[in-house]
């Protein structure tokens, strides 16, 4: 069934619940069905984390000629390059690490708790025990935890940007759509809620039809755990320079050995030995130790430098990757801008303009000393308070903003008992 296609009564019906919501037992039954959370990836162990760090050709070729070097009794060669491969290793692990606490620290700001309506009572729960079947209160300020159907909306405006790159908050009801052959939009289902989104304005109720990896967000989720890592473009260039070396060295070290043996005529075992050797120091002095270090080294600059502007960078060999790039296909909203309005010009008396948008508005303070609410009227506020102190004024009487009227209008009290008007909209 399409939710967003059913009236209120048959989606509750087909939800099995009433607009008291579910019964606790209900709830703890459904519950065992999963978690309302996202499934992370699986984190890898720290052993395949070192052998993805050494699995390219030339660190296992250098590891090779670590391992020869030492057999053959030249143990500073073979600390040198064993320092460079421990390094390089080591370099690639601590950026991974950093990088993903950085991503689980952005996870932990979703929402952590929700209200919602059980045996008729409102409660508050955490987000990730909400069950298919819920009914959310939701109001101003709210992310909305799971994908509802909404069954009451009074003024409600869901700022959608994160799922739909939509930058306006989308203006809901509750209303059934008109059926269609085609399916509808994301951005066009005006009687749905998703979850990652946000509640900019007015109040609403839904019941949940889908949580977890269930909801839009989760197929999201599910796209990008299913795509298939590629190599970089500096990766698959030292991947082949590294083949060419290898197959080079090796086959210069057979030759001069062969080479030595047979020039020497001399087949005892200290001529094969000596010829041997000398083979193995070519290819050792033949390897580019250093490239892996200077490579690596300069990746790490790089990530420096991007974590300086706030950009976290999981693999090294990224940096160069984004270097590489000609086009990048975006999201503008919340992506290249910040989703946020503020006001660039005014004209008329700035200090009445200021006490008109700041006291004609239902802009509210949150426990961080920010507002919330819709953003145009945020960022009047916003505005207004940089403009100065806002005398106070009890609001005593309005007439909120309708469609008919295109504006706002707000009834305050004076200590002289006078009653100033102020209007805000069209």
């Amino acid at each position: 069934m399409e939710e967003y296609m059913a009236k209120t009564e048959d989606v509750l019906s087909g939800q099995n619940v009433t607009k008291d919501g579910l019964s606790t037992a209900t709830a703890a039954e459904r519950l065992k069905q999963g978690k309302n959370e996202l499934e992370e990836g699986k984190k890898k162990s720290l052993g395949l984390r070192i052998w993805e760090q050494i699995k390219d050709p030339m660190i296992l070729v250098l590891i090779g000629a670590a391992i020869l070097s030492g057999a053959f009794g030249e143990f500073a060669d073979m600390a040198i390059i064993l320092v460079v491969v421990v390094l390089n290793a080591a370099l690639g692990i601590f950026q991974e690490n950093k990088a993903e606490k950085a991503i689980e620290a952005l996870q932990k700001m979703s929402a952590p708790h929700s209200r919602v309506r059980r045996d008729g009572t409102v409660v508050v729960i955490n987000s990730d025990e909400i069950v298919p079947g819920d009914i959310i209160l939701m109001e101003a300020g709210d992310a909305v935890p799971a994908d509802l159907r909404l069954i009451e909306a009074a003024s409600l405006k869901i700022e959608e940007a994160a799922l739909t790159g939509e930058s306006v908050p989308v203006e809901k009801n509750c209303e059934a759509l008109n059926k269609t052959d085609k399916e509808v939009p994301l951005g066009d289902r005006v009687n749905m809620a998703y979850m990652g989104t946000n509640v900019t304005y007015g109040r609403g109720e839904g019941v949940v039809i889908a949580t977890g990896m269930s909801t839009q967000m989760g197929k999201i989720a599910n796209i990008l755990s299913d795509t298939e890592e590629e190599k970089t473009p500096l990766q698959q260039k030292l991947a082949g320079l590294s083949k060419v070396l290898s197959i080079a060295v090796l086959g210069i070290c057979v030759f001069i050995f062969l080479f030595n043996t047979i020039r020497g005529g001399n087949l005892t075992g200290d001529h094969v030995f000596e010829s041997l050797l000398t083979a193995i120091s070519l290819a050792v002095a033949a390897i580019p130790e250093g490239l892996v270090v200077v490579v690596t080294v300069l990746l790490s600059i790089g990530v420096t430098r991007m974590s300086g502007r706030n950009a976290i960078i999981r693999r090294l060999t990224a940096v160069e990757t984004l270097g590489c790039t000609q086009i990048i296909c975006s999201d503008k909203t919340g992506t290249l801008t910040q989703n946020k309005m503020t006001v660039v010009d005014h004209f008329g008396d700035e200090t009445l303009l200021a006490t008109a948008m700041s006291l004609c508005s239902d802009v509210q303070k949150d426990a961080n000393g920010g507002f919330i609410g819709d953003p145009t009227e945020v960022a009047l506020v916003e505005y207004a308070r940089k403009c100065g102190d806002i005398p106070s004024m009890p609001r005593v009487g309005e007439a909120p903003f309708d469609s008919v009227r295109k504006m706002m209008s707000t009834i305050h009290k004076l200590p002289d008992a006078k009653l100033p008007i102020y209007k805000r909209g069209a």
